[in-house]
């Protein structure tokens, strides 16, 4: 898929996504860029970030994609009503760019963090069940992608008292099949997959613990298909550098089990990419970190990282 043009959901209006993304508007980066750009979100919110920074960007404010232009902020202008919370202002955005996604091809989502507690109300477990459900995708994959070491979490979001019970065979091996095509198709890579497993050493104190039940026969499964996969390994050891040089994911079984090791090793250098929907969805690997809010000392890494890994996927597909 050749992507021509990003869609923005600014989502959080006291965030520091804003801050960061403009940071890439006044880049060279953006300058050179070959996509059209197109903002989701309240006009009036972006020119005062603007201003109070005293960028010079040019704003294009639009109602349709079609009149989007290059090298501008094309804004699709959302309004914040008086009576309508934060979470329905971020609906709407999200509302409104699905419809676009829906009637049109060759677009990226890229969307802000959001605050789970004010937007999603325990509904969704997170940004990657809520677009799954909006768009009737099943079996989502949370992909955290560097473009040395990329890790998923079998579990997103969940609390560790309910991991256990939901890994199984079956979702291993739906997701680590997602992981692989996403590679062959957009990175014309075939990727190096290593599973970890659950338990510490993979080992437990019960006759069988959950790498005997359900992550050895997956990854059997997924070997006699040809993957490219090993495991289980020891989640403690594994994040050494010769597994690190040799690997290009890593499957593990719950969310702070990879995603700690990848923060710790390449900061904001990686982006949230949602495998299994109708487009490609990536996100900064941060949240809305409101207490920097307004600092304008927040690190862009993350917004850089997400637009050169779409000019990797055009540059694969030409």
């Amino acid at each position: 898929m050749n992507i021509n043009h990003v869609l923005i959901v600014i989502t959080e209006p006291k965030s520091v996504f804003l801050e960061i993304l403009l940071k890439y508007f006044k880049s060279y980066n953006f300058k050179k860029n070959k996509k059209k750009i197109s903002i989701v979100g309240n006009i009036s919110l972006i020119k005062k970030e603007i201003k109070k920074n005293n960028y010079k960007i040019k704003i294009n404010e639009i109602l349709d994609i079609t009149k989007s232009k290059k090298n501008f902020i094309n804004i699709i202008n959302i309004e914040i009503k008086n009576k309508l919370k934060i979470s329905g202002y971020i609906s709407n955005c999200f509302d409104k760019s699905l419809d676009i996604l829906k009637k049109n091809k060759n677009i990226a989502l890229l969307n802000g963090p959001v605050n789970k507690k004010t937007f999603l109300k325990k509904k969704y477990l997170g940004i990657t069940e809520y677009l799954a459900k909006k768009t009737k995708s099943k079996n989502p994959v949370m992909l955290i992608y560097n473009e040395t070491l990329s890790v998923s979490p079998i579990t997103t979001h969940l609390p560790i008292k309910y991991v256990s019970k939901n890994i199984n065979k079956s979702k291993i091996i739906k997701k680590v099949k997602l992981i692989n095509s996403f590679f062959l198709k957009n990175l014309k890579k075939r990727p190096k997959i290593a599973v970890l497993g659950l338990n510490p050493h993979c080992e437990t104190i019960e006759r069988a613990g959950e790498e005997q039940k359900e992550i050895i026969p997956a990854i059997k499964r997924l070997r006699s298909e040809k993957l490219n996969i090993k495991g289980p390994f020891s989640a403690d050891t594994f994040f050494i550098k010769k597994n690190i040089d040799y690997y290009d994911v890593v499957v593990g079984m719950y969310h702070d089990q990879v995603l700690t090791p990848l923060k710790t090793l390449y900061n904001f250098d990686a982006i949230n990419i949602t495998i299994g929907l109708p487009f490609i969805r990536i996100s900064p690997d941060h949240g809305p970190n409101i207490s920097m809010y307004g600092k304008n000392k927040s690190d862009p890494s993350s917004i850089f990282c997400a637009m050169d890994f779409l000019n990797k996927i055009d540059e694969n597909n030409s």
